[in-house]
């Protein structure tokens, strides 16, 4: 019999990857193609889905050919994508608007008002165990109600960043169970869509997209898209997930007990639950896992490897030139900045709501800052302290998670698990032991390829997919670092408190 092989798109925020894997899980052929991120007004962010799918595109066109696989081989493909994205299209399922992603915050309004008329957040939880948060789809398709009407008008139906480009590929409307948890008007318990919630919105049933299991089958590659992409015409594509779900089984959390922690641009912890969880006050996100049977258990902050970029352009100009001049990575020249600072950072914390917060705080007025700087602190203590900031936000997750299921380890993965500084800090911080897992580097797309494995038949399920799955590092707790640690993060857990009042002030005056 010969070898098989898979293709996983993930539309990431920043770019879209596009891998192709053999049967094994080894990865043959990848890349990654950037696009543009538009922010109109402060505290919006949006992007042109035709940018996503031209990326996707010109991914396909480097990996087909550089893998030399034979098309006929590819047994299927299916899609990962940043959740919560508002896609609006018409009646001729062309895009309205530009898509309003999940880091946008312009929706706060229309989530107040939706909580209210269920009845506050109990109510609410009642119907979908989980908040309707900012960043979630639902809010937005309020706010195209209340602000862009004539747009809403036009909108025969909605979908998400990964749901479009599955369109482009099949010509076929739908979503998965994974991103449509995410988008606030999903039963996660019975894995539909909450028809009373979206009664009690005065929405139209019609404009919700079918819900599918991400491992089903959601249709062929059209002779259009083959002749765009050189995808063979016909392919099976499956429904895939979330990149916040979808990404965790590319990590192989597939069971309870293991922690995922990821450092992308936002951060995550989460958990994989095999029955259906009651989310007390919705401090967690509840969404349906990749497979019948599976939950996953997370929360999300905002701002995690993108406040270390944000230091780094905003304030580490020296550092990059180093960099350059030496030919090597600035994260590399960074981190050996942060080593020459201390567990504790000094004394220095750093809060990474660079863009509101999500969990534990669900706070769109939250802002970044440093605390405890004094005459002695050196450059190294700001580097560290982000490091170290994003990182107690992490541990503040973990710390709600336990009231889930004890935890034994942590899989890390996003770009910051390339850091051995910060694989440390997180080992310490959460006293768990630590390991980066084979091919978690590829995110998402990973999780697609699992996804498409099963859906092909390739393995039998998603605990069969994720045995391929192997440890690349381990780091254990340092006993000795963590009274320091400890203390710092006692601060870190005053801090949002304490400034609270000032957070709001500055909201209102503007900033």
């Amino acid at each position: 019999m010969s070898k098989k092989y898979l293709i996983g798109l993930d539309i990431g925020t920043s770019g879209a990857k596009c891998i192709i894997t053999d049967d094994r899980g080894t990865v043959i052929a990848s890349s990654t193609q950037e696009y543009p991120l538009y922010t109109p007004k402060p505290g919006w962010a949006e992007q042109n889905p035709q940018d996503w799918w031209d990326a996707v595109v010109r991914g396909l066109k480097v990996i087909l050919p550089k893998s030399g696989v034979n098309p006929a081989d590819i047994a299927g493909m299916s899609f990962s994508g940043q959740m919560h994205g508002l896609v609006a299209l018409d009646e001729h399922y062309e895009v309205i608007r530009p898509s309003i992603l999940w880091c946008d915050q312009r929706t706060q309004a229309q989530c107040d008002w939706l909580t209210e008329k269920a009845g506050g957040v109990k109510g609410l939880l009642s119907y979908t165990n989980n908040r309707m948060l900012t960043g979630y789809t639902g809010g937005k398709i309020l706010w195209l109600r209340d602000e862009e009407p004539d747009n809403f008008a036009r909108m025969k139906v909605f979908v998400c960043p990964k749901d479009y480009i599955r369109y482009k590929m099949t010509g076929k409307i739908g979503i998965d169970v994974s991103d449509a948890s995410g988008t606030g008007f999903f039963d996660t318990k019975n894995r539909c869509w909450s028809e009373a919630l979206i009664g009690i919105a005065g929405l139209d049933m019609s404009i919700f997209p079918k819900a599918e299991e991400s491992t089903a089958l959601a249709g062929q590659v059209t002779e259009a898209a083959a002749a765009e992409t050189g995808l063979p015409e016909g392919l099976n594509c499956y429904f895939g997930g979330g990149d916040a779900v979808i990404q965790t089984t590319g990590a192989g959390l597939v069971k309870p007990g293991v922690l995922g922690v990821v450092i992308g641009t936002a951060g995550n912890v989460s958990m994989a639950v095999d029955h259906y969880e009651d989310n007390p006050n919705g401090d967690l996100q509840m969404f349906c896992g990749n497979e019948p049977g599976l939950w996953l258990a997370f929360g999300v902050t905002l701002t995690a490897g993108g406040a270390y970029r944000w230091y780094r352009d905003a304030l580490c100009e020296a550092e990059q030139a180093k960099a350059k001049a030496e030919g090597r990575n600035i994260y590399d020249v960074m981190g050996e900045i942060a080593e020459q600072s201390v567990p504790g950072a000094h004394g220095v914390v750093f809060t990474p709501y660079l863009t509101g917060e999500r969990c534990p705080y669900p706070d769109p007025n939250a802002r970044g800052s440093f605390y405890g700087l004094t005459l002695g602190t050196e450059k190294c203590d700001f580097t560290r302290s982000v490091m170290e900031g994003v990182t107690y936000s992490l541990k503040q997750l973990i710390d709600i998670m336990g009231n889930f299921a004890a935890s034994e380890k942590v899989y890390t993965s996003g770009g910051g698990s390339a850091s051995a500084l910060w694989r440390q800090m997180q080992a310490d911080i959460f006293n768990l032991p630590v390991y980066t897992m084979s091919a978690a580097s590829e995110g998402g797309a990973y999780g697609a390829i699992m996804v498409a494995g099963v859906g092909a038949g390739i393995w039998k399920d998603l605990n069969e997919a994720v045995s391929i799955i192997r440890p690349e590092t381990e780091t254990l707790p340092i006993a000795e670092n963590q009274p320091a640690y400890n203390h710092a993060y006692a601060i870190y857990n005053q801090i949002y408190h304490a400034l609270k009042p000032v957070y709001d002030l500055s909201a209102s005056l503007g900033y």
